[in-house]
């Protein structure tokens, strides 16, 4: 088939709207740490780039998008006639009729893959050795992210069921979300956890990255319709409503409860918003949009207190976000679900359909989520007790930037008496001229 220029055209620049939400995330995640933490935590997510590229190349295409020659198998991971993405090259366009490029729809889908892993470093900040994280991102990715994407997006047993998820609530927010519940455990609590104030460093950055988060996922939600049409425009104004209610709705919640409306607060609430909307951006109405961002962005705001009642050491607040809100929006479908091609038995309660798409927008978190939570814990567990996950106390202590980077994200200089510092060293004053006499 002829490639179509428009649809390509598109969908290149929504895939380099998802990649650029990485380095978003980074700043996001950066900011939330300590000042001795930023730039590691911000490593997590660049490196997550590098090795899941490298798996996506090798196999991880080909698992999560092609069928299994054994019928049975094809239910839980694709198969291998894709491996090193050379068949893409030899086709031209897909399959399905759209006229895009084959690698076009493979980069698409890979960008998702790459924030997948990134999301899940929040919940271990401070303390995870970056060479255990490096091995962890590239199995993860292999044995947890490729086969669920195949169960829900490709052929596997979720997607013959009928799980609808438009742009990644169970592929990736709860996928996400429940892998960091399970490294939380596992590593264990941060030195001084409760005891210590571990408030974010910089929120200048957090809204940075929240900034581009937001400017990213348009291509993330919009995008997943894989063609310029109507329903791409409606993903588009669905993800701008309900994230702009989600964060109000946070800030609401803050200032009835703490009496202060915070920026950490506006830029949670958004990516509330965001996660939400992801597997119902393309499926619900507008006003659902508005009660969809408005519901998620008030339960995550008590959500993210979920590991002070349960003692759980999430840092930056993965599963009350994350989690959460990829299953509030997921249920959503149950009762929302109103795009207009859809046979009935997949629209929502609220409009006339039955019980049996709200019990598979339950199923969907539960398979995904335990599945997730089982294998991360396992493996997390192996890499611990081989190479070690965590970092020892006494870096934790002194910072990981300097203990495992050798750098610092700020070189603030020598700060002397005067007040004024210099990276360089004391800062000299020459002696003034002496006054001479007439």
């Amino acid at each position: 088939m002829k490639i179509d220029s428009g649809t390509t055209a598109w969908m290149l620049a929504a895939t380099a709207l998802v990649l650029l939400m990485t380095p978003g995330l980074a700043f996001f995640y950066g900011g939330m740490t300590r000042a001795k933490s930023v730039l590691n935590m911000m490593m997590m997510s660049f490196v997550s780039i590098i090795t899941v590229t490298i798996a996506w190349v090798l196999f991880g295409h080909s698992l999560a998008f092609t069928d299994n020659s054994m019928s049975w198998l094809n239910n839980f991971v694709g198969g291998l006639d894709a491996l090193g993405l050379q068949s893409l090259v030899d086709t031209a366009t897909k399959p399905d009729g759209t006229g895009m490029p084959s690698l076009v729809f493979s980069a698409f889908q890979l960008t998702f893959a790459i924030i997948t892993v990134a999301l899940i470093s929040g919940a271990i900040a401070d303390r995870a050795k970056f060479g255990a994280w490096v091995l962890f991102s590239f199995i993860w990715a292999s044995i947890v992210y490729f086969p669920i994407a195949h169960w829900v997006w490709g052929t596997g047993w979720l997607n013959a069921l009928g799980i609808e998820d438009f742009a990644g609530g169970t592929v990736v927010h709860i996928n996400a979300g429940a892998a960091a519940l399970a490294l939380a455990l596992v590593l264990g609590k941060r030195k001084g956890w409760r005891k210590e104030p571990m408030r974010p460093h910089n929120l200048t950055l957090v809204l940075l990255g929240v900034g581009l988060l937001w400017f990213g996922w348009f291509g993330f939600n919009a995008g997943s319709e894989l063609a310029v049409d109507g329903t791409a425009g409606l993903a588009f104004m669905n993800t701008q409503i309900a994230t702009a209610v989600a964060a109000g709705a946070w800030i609401v919640v803050e200032k009835l409860r703490d009496g202060h409306a915070t920026s950490l607060g506006v830029a949670s609430g958004a990516v509330a918003g965001l996660v939400a909307i992801t597997p119902a951006c393309g499926f619900i109405d507008p006003w659902a949009a508005m009660l969809l961002g408005l519901i998620a962005g008030a339960v995550c705001a008590y959500a993210v207190g979920l590991k002070y009642r349960f003692n759980f050491d999430d840092s930056l607040d993965v599963v009350g976000v994350h989690l959460v809100g990829g299953v509030i929006g997921a249920v959503s479908l149950g009762f929302l679900a109103a795009y207009p091609f859809l046979e009935q038995q997949n629209k929502g309660l609220f409009y006339g359909g039955g019980v049996t798409q709200l019990g598979l927008q339950v199923l969907g978190p539960i398979a995904v989520g335990g599945y997730s939570f089982i294998i991360t814990w396992v493996v997390a567990k192996i890499i611990d007790k081989t190479m070690g996950f965590r970092i020892p106390v006494e870096d934790e202590v002194t910072g990981i930037d300097v203990t495992t980077h050798a750098e610092t994200g700020y070189d603030l200089g020598t700060v002397h008496a005067s007040g004024v510092s210099s990276p360089n060293g004391p800062i000299t004053t020459a002696p003034a001229p002496k006054k001479v006499e007439a």
